[in-house]
């Protein structure tokens, strides 16, 4: 039995007023399942339905068709099981001022019926670097200690199934290296770890298998391993100080100074530094590397990568 099973999931958000032709398709039949105890990434640019789609698992929206479970269980139709065996952090940094760090964590636990949790709270303020913070009121924390708080929130009931949605979305390094040791941990315990996030080196590092959405819609689901093999083999990257000609530019990935190309071999990367000179440009800290998750997502999301090997 998988953790968690999408069958064929579609989400139709109708205009206001119910004008004609003027729905808009967020998922569009999805499908794939989640085994108990993987690490597994959700992963796709602003707008793919990453978001919408947890909002159907944690029941906070209603499929317009599909099946959803949790261990077996329907989020719909068996709802409050299936939301006890979830732990679900938000994008949005949710919180009730009136409350200290512990007392937001006690409240918490009793919504899912558990009484002197106090041991496990310890442990997740410790695990989560909150100890120092945990008397204090909600309001006087910054962004990234609320952060933290919303992991311990989700937590604290010791679900089977951890939902991470971007949960390091503008957060610092510490909180960032702390989280993944403490989540690793509890994945290396039994959890399923259902993550998205925009950090594709945590992905990679992270995930042992990748789904990957576009407008709605799976366009790539495989082991991590295999959406790497799939890739271009290397990548040539340096850096220049002026523009690329135009027909250069639209073969490469520029950041700033910085410019990638996708290279298959020693002869394609002969080709391009050849290239580069008669532009009559210098090319500085050349190296060769592997191709990368961003590699792969950039090439699935723009269509240049063939779905073959795409989907496992």
């Amino acid at each position: 039995m998988p953790a968690i099973s999408f069958q064929s999931v579609s989400k139709i958000y109708s205009s206001k007023g119910g004008q004609t032709g003027a729905s808009v398709k967020a998922l569009d039949d999805v499908s794939f399942d989640i085994r108990e105890g993987e690490f597994f990434g959700l992963l796709g640019p602003n707008g793919a339905g990453k978001t919408t789609l947890i909002s159907i698992l944690a029941g906070l929206s209603r499929a317009s068709s599909g099946n959803v479970t949790v261990h077996g269980h329907n989020v719909l139709t068996d709802f409050a099981t299936a939301r006890r065996t979830l732990g679900v952090v938000p994008q949005e940094l949710v919180f009730d001022p009136f409350f200290s760090v512990r007392e937001a964590l006690r409240i918490q636990s009793g919504y899912f019926g558990i009484k002197n949790n106090d041991d496990w709270i310890d442990e997740l303020l410790s695990s989560l670097g909150l100890a120092d913070k945990a008397n204090a009121n909600m309001r006087q924390l910054s962004g990234g200690m609320k952060r933290r708080v919303l992991v311990a929130q989700a937590l604290v009931h010791k679900p089977q199934v951890i939902v991470l949605d971007e949960p390091t979305a503008g957060v610092d390094v510490e909180l960032r290296q702390t989280l993944w040791q403490f989540i690793a941990r509890l994945n290396k315990q039994g959890s399923t770890v259902l993550l998205t996030t925009h950090y594709l080196e945590e992905a990679e590092a992270l995930c042992s298998r990748i789904a990957m959405l576009k407008q709605g819609r799976v366009v790539a689901l495989a082991q991590t391993s295999e959406l790497l093999k799939a890739a271009s083999s290397n990548v040539l990257r340096f850096k220049i100080d002026n523009e690329l000609p135009k027909a250069l530019a639209e073969k490469a990935r520029i950041t700033g100074r910085i410019v990638q190309f996708p290279a298959h071999n020693a002869n394609e990367i002969e080709q391009y530094l050849t290239a580069i000179r008669q532009a009559g440009l210098v090319a500085e800290d050349v190296e060769i590397r592997k191709a990368d998750l961003e590699d792969v997502f950039l090439d699935v999301m723009s269509d240049k990568s063939a779905q073959a090997g795409m989907t496992a």
